[in-house]
């Protein structure tokens, strides 16, 4: 029997390139999108992807990658023109006539979002499940366990776990376990359809629980310090992330001071999906700081002076003033912005381990069902 012929866009990113290899290995034709042929992409052909290079804000980069493909996992850019992709990518999966996408988002989107990105990603969850044709599956984890290994250098070298994260409590999935929820609903999708899924870690951690592990993993003391976001912000800089990025990370950053990702966690989602428990933190983070290119492609832990001078990079970092930042973006900002964990709306789903999303107004058809 031919298996369905799969594309994966974002396809060098963390939970594409893991959900590429993952679907090759269960025998699927996979074609990977890419932005670019780098390394990433050449290591993708080399274990049998078929490699697609375009630009996914093109209408016909994204109608060429569809062609003869039958199923989709979408990870559209963290960037503040997502709506514009993702309604181009499901015009395109309509003519496409796929069968399913796989829907990657946010654990944290609702209508009054402070984030133009969040806010979009919730329009996004929305508008696809309007489709008439083609099917929906959304995965929505929260942050990252990666996020908390960005400054890997001053951990391993200084012992020092600097971030913004207070004592919020969070359950960090590896970028592996989200991508072997999204294989596994694309193999075999029929029970999936219309359901929503937060890949978690095995157990909700504190920053603190993250720096006694990083240390037991590295042999040596690791302390977390918590820094304001400006601070925070001139290290991400100087690592060469953007500024709509940190941006809108500092939002994110504030909800998990304040609860947002405990409500709910961790899910029994992978699980369920793959049959498999998730993966704890420390299994995570010995695999990440083996391989630092699994947290970002250009770090490296480098050696002791090379951290002491990025330290310097860092401290002559200028933060930008990013409310004042944002109000230049040209995007919609709105007057009385609600962060998640404030809103009665997403709470009332968040704690059912549910997506927030609203009963479904293509039909006269019952609200699709949630996982619970």
């Amino acid at each position: 029997m031919t298996q369905s012929k799969i594309l994966v866009t974002a396809a060098a990113g963390h939970t594409g390139s893991a959900t590429v290899l993952q679907l090759l290995e269960m025998g699927f034709p996979v074609r990977a999108f890419v932005r670019r042929k780098d390394a990433r992409s050449v290591a993708l052909a080399r274990a049998g992807a078929e490699i697609f290079v375009g630009d996914m804000f093109d209408y016909r980069d994204l109608r060429d990658s569809m062609a003869g493909v039958q199923r989709a996992y979408h990870c559209p850019p963290f960037a503040a023109n997502l709506l514009h992709n993702t309604m181009a990518f499901a015009i395109a999966a309509e003519e496409a006539k796929l069968e399913v996408v796989a829907l990657m988002s946010q654990w944290n989107p609702h209508p009054s979002h402070p984030s133009v990105i969040s806010r979009e990603h919730w329009m996004t969850n929305q508008v696809f499940r309007w489709m008439p044709s083609v099917d929906v599956i959304h995965i929505n984890p929260g942050l990252f366990a990666f996020v908390a290994m960005l400054g890997l250098p001053a951990i391993a070298h200084f012992g020092m776990f600097m971030g913004p994260f207070g004592d919020g409590l969070n359950a960090p999935p590896s970028n592996e376990d989200i991508a072997r929820v999204a294989a596994a609903v694309l193999a075999d999708p029929a029970s999936h359809i219309g359901k929503s899924y937060r890949p978690t870690s095995s157990k909700l951690i504190s920053p603190n629980d993250m720096a006694k592990t990083m240390g037991k993993v590295l042999g040596r003391k690791v302390t977390y310090k918590d820094v304001p976001f400006k601070t925070f912000s001139k290290a991400a800089i100087a690592l060469g992330y953007s500024l709509p990025e940190i941006a809108h990370l500092r939002y994110y950053s504030e909800e998990l001071r304040n609860g947002a990702f405990a409500v709910g966690g961790p899910t029994d989602h992978v699980l369920q999906v793959t049959g498999r428990q998730p993966e704890d933190f420390e299994t995570i983070a010995r695999r990440y700081i083996q391989d630092p290119a699994l947290i970002h492609p250009n770090l490296k832990v480098g050696s002791k002076l090379s951290a002491i001078a990025f330290l310097f990079k860092m401290m002559g970092t200028r933060p930008p003033n990013f409310p004042a930042w944002e109000r230049q973006q040209n995007y919609p900002l709105l007057d009385n912005p609600v962060l998640s964990q404030d809103s009665d709306e997403w709470l009332a789903t968040a704690e059912r381990q549910q997506l927030n999303l609203l009963p479904n107004l293509h039909s006269t058809a019952p609200a699709l069902a949630l996982v619970s």
